[in-house]
C-alpha cells in the first residue's frame, strides 16, 4: 500500500456510522453525483467533476470527502486558491483530516506561502507522525526558509520510515552540502546513485 492510500485509509478511519460522508453517501443522489465526480476526473474531466461534487455538497454541506475532492478538480486546473478553500473546509469538518492538510499545504507551496505549507505540513505530521510523504515536503519547506539542519532531521525521518526512498538520500545530501557536510552529502548521494539516480551520480564524480 501506497503512503498516499495509507494516508487517504487513515483519515477515512476516523469516520464513523453518520459521519458527514457516511450521510452523505446515504443519499442515493449524492452518491449518484459523487461517483459521477469521480469518474469523470479519471478522465480529465475536472470542470465536469467540480460540478458533480458541488451537487454533493448542495445535498450535504457538511460531506469533507466532496470538498477534498472539488478542492483537487480545482487544483488541476490551476485554480490554487479555490482548492485552498475547499481544503480548508473539508478541515474544519474532519479535524483529523491528515492527507488534507498535505493537499493545503502543497497549495501554499505553490504559490509561495512557504510559512503556510510549513504549518500544515507540521499539523499533518502531529496526527500522522509516521506520514513519510510530509516529512519530505516539511524538509523542503525548510531548506527554504534557511533551516537545513531542520531539513537534514526531517529527510532522515522519510529514510527511517522509507530506508530505500532514493529521492530523501538526494535532498538529504544537497542539505548537507549546504551545511558544509561534504562528506555525508556524498555518502547520501551514492545512496541515491544506488537505487538509480543519476544526477546525484555525476555530483559524486564531480565533487567526492
Amino acid at each position: 500500500m501506497s503512503s498516499r492510500t495509507t494516508a487517504i485509509a487513515a483519515a477515512l478511519s476516523v469516520l464513523a456510522l453518520g459521519s458527514p460522508l457516511i450521510t452523505a453517501n446515504a443519499n442515493p443522489l449524492a452518491r449518484q453525483y459523487y461517483y459521477q465526480g469521480v469518474d469523470k476526473y479519471k478522465v480529465g474531466n475536472f470542470q465536469g467533476a467540480i460540478a458533480d461534487y458541488t451537487k454533493v455538497i448542495e445535498i450535504n454541506p457538511q460531506d469533507a470527502i466532496a470538498y477534498y475532492k472539488r478542492g483537487n478538480a480545482k487544483e488541476d486546473l490551476g485554480n490554487f486558491q479555490g482548492a485552498i478553500a475547499d481544503y480548508t473546509k473539508a478541515i474544519e469538518i474532519i479535524p483529523q483530516f491528515d492527507y488534507v492538510y498535505l493537499l493545503r499545504g502543497s497549495a501554499k507551496f505553490t504559490l509561495g506561502d512557504i510559512q503556510g505549507a510549513f504549518a500544515d505540513y507540521t499539523k499533518a505530521i502531529e496526527i500522522n507522525p509516521q506520514y513519510a510523504d510530509v516529512y519530505q515536503k516539511r524538509g523542503r519547506s525548510k531548506s527554504i526558509l534557511g533551516d537545513n539542519h531542520g531539513a537534514i532531521a526531517d529527510y532522515t525521518k522519510v529514510i527511517e520510515i522509507y530506508p530505500q526512498d532514493a529521492d530523501a538520500y538526494q535532498l538529504r545530501g544537497i542539505a548537507r552540502e549546504k551545511v558544509n557536510d561534504l562528506e555525508g552529502a556524498c555518502d547520501d548521494w551514492r545512496k541515491a546513485a544506488d537505487f538509480g539516480l543519476t544526477e546525484p551520480a555525476e555530483w559524486v564524480k564531480k565533487q567526492c
